[in-house]
C-alpha cells in the first residue's frame, strides 16, 4: 500500500510506560517526515499535556487530534475545531455522575483547562506535575466541556444506557478511567477531517495503537497496527501487531517501511 500518513496514539504507543520516547521511535518519525509522510498525533491528552512530553522537535512534525477527537489542530492546513459537549448536556451528565456517587473523583477539561471537584494528583494520573483547579460544580456545570473524566469506582453501564446515543463513552487504562466526549467526537473523526485537509486517503494511512478508545481508527485507517501490551479487542481488529511500547514496538514498523521506501522492489 502506499504510506501518506502515520496516525501514533501517545500514551502506551509512542511513549514508553515511563512516559519518554525512546531515541529510536523520535527517528522513525523523523525520518517518516523526511520523506514527506504526514504525522499525526491522536491522543485522549489536551494540548498542554503534549507539549510537556512531546519534544519540541516531534511537535513541529505533527498534527495533532487531542482529547480523542474533540479539539482538532494542524498548522500545517490551517484546520482547527473545537467539538465539545453542550452546556446544559455537561450539567446534566454532571448531575448524574454525582447523583450517582458523591464520592466521584470527576473533573472536565475545557479546551485546555482542567477543573475538577476535588484536588488529584496529576503526576500519578497524567504524568505531569500539573494538577487540576479545584472548582465548585456550579461553575462546572455552566461549562461547554471539551471532555469529561470520571476515575474509581463508578457504574459505567447504567452511564452507557442514559448517555450512549448523546455522548461518546469510552473505558480505558485497564477499566480505571471513563472518558466522554461529544457524540460527534473520535479520534477517526478527528483523523478523517485532517487527512482531507491533506487530501489523504484513510486507505493510505497506518495508525498505531493499544487501547479501546483507537478502536474507530482500526476500523477505517488501511493499516492499523496492535502494540504487543494493545487490549486483546484491539489486536483483533489489526493488520499487523508490534512489540509493546517499552520496546520500540512503532520504530519496528516503521523501520520496515522506510526500508522499503528505499528498496522499491520490497513488499510492505
Amino acid at each position: 500500500m502506499r504510506v501518506s500518513a502515520v496516525v501514533l496514539d501517545l500514551d502506551g504507543t509512542l511513549l514508553q510506560s515511563n512516559k519518554q520516547i525512546s531515541a529510536r521511535n523520535a527517528k522513525a518519525v523523523r525520518d517518516c517526515h523526511s520523506l514527506g509522510i504526514k504525522v499525526i498525533y491522536a491522543t485522549a491528552r489536551p494540548p498542554r499535556t503534549v507539549k510537556q512530553l512531546l519534544p519540541i522537535e516531534l511537535q513541529q512534525l505533527g498534527s495533532f487530534v487531542y482529547y480523542n477527537g474533540a479539539y482538532i489542530e494542524c498548522a500545517h492546513t490551517g484546520l482547527e475545531l473545537h467539538i465539545p459537549i453542550p452546556a446544559a448536556l455537561t450539567s446534566d451528565l454532571l448531575n448524574a455522575c454525582v447523583g450517582e456517587n458523591p464520592d466521584i473523583e470527576l473533573s472536565i477539561e475545557v479546551l485546555d483547562e482542567w477543573m475538577s471537584l476535588r484536588p488529584i494528583d496529576a503526576s500519578s494520573r497524567v504524568g505531569v506535575n500539573q494538577p487540576p483547579a479545584v472548582t465548585p460544580i456550579e461553575q462546572m456545570r455552566e461549562q461547554a466541556a471539551t471532555k469529561v473524566l470520571i476515575s474509581g469506582s463508578f457504574n459505567t453501564e447504567r452511564l452507557l444506557q442514559r448517555y450512549s446515543n448523546q455522548l461518546h463513552i469510552v473505558v480505558t487504562d485497564g477499566g480505571g478511567l471513563i472518558q466522554i466526549s461529544s457524540n460527534e467526537a473520535a479520534k477517526e473523526l478527528g483523523v478523517a477531517a485532517v487527512c482531507r485537509a491533506f487530501e489523504i486517503s484513510l486507505e493510505d494511512v497506518v495508525v498505531f495503537g493499544d487501547d479501546y478508545n483507537d478502536m474507530g481508527l482500526f476500523e477505517c485507517c488501511g493499516w492499523p497496527v496492535a502494540m504487543g501490551n494493545a487490549v486483546p479487542e484491539l489486536k483483533q481488529l489489526a493488520k499487523e501487531i508490534t512489540r509493546t511500547n517499552d520496546e520500540d514496538g512503532v520504530a519496528v514498523v516503521l523501520e520496515r517501511w522506510l526500508k522499503a521506501d528505499s528498496n522499491p522492489g520490497l513488499d510492505r
